[in-house]
């Protein structure tokens, strides 16, 4: 399944409740769903884990159909196989 699969099944499944919740309401179940993620990051339950990344990649498809942009090409616009900072594969950068 390529990204843009994944958001049109979110928007199949979740539109018409996330249009009605909005940006900002829509961010915030984000923001919730990546603060998850972070407290399973620290226990290291696999399945947990796998569990909040889901949540995590299905919330930011939500917040990208609300606000009408394409993930997968927003992504591959910035990261066309280089880093966009330093333009080198693999990065380079100098931290």
């Amino acid at each position: 399944m390529h990204i843009c699969e994944f958001q049109q099944m979110m928007r199949r499944l979740y539109f018409h409740r996330d249009s009605k919740r909005g940006t900002d309401g829509t961010y915030e179940w984000l923001v919730d769903e990546v603060k998850e993620l972070g407290e399973a990051l620290h226990v290291g339950d696999k399945v947990s884990l796998e569990n909040e990344f889901a949540d995590v990649i299905a919330w930011l498809a939500s917040l990208a159909n609300v606000v009408d942009i394409d993930l997968e090409k927003a992504a591959l616009n910035k990261y066309d196989s280089k880093c966009p900072r330093c333009r080198h594969s693999p990065c380079q950068c100098t931290f």
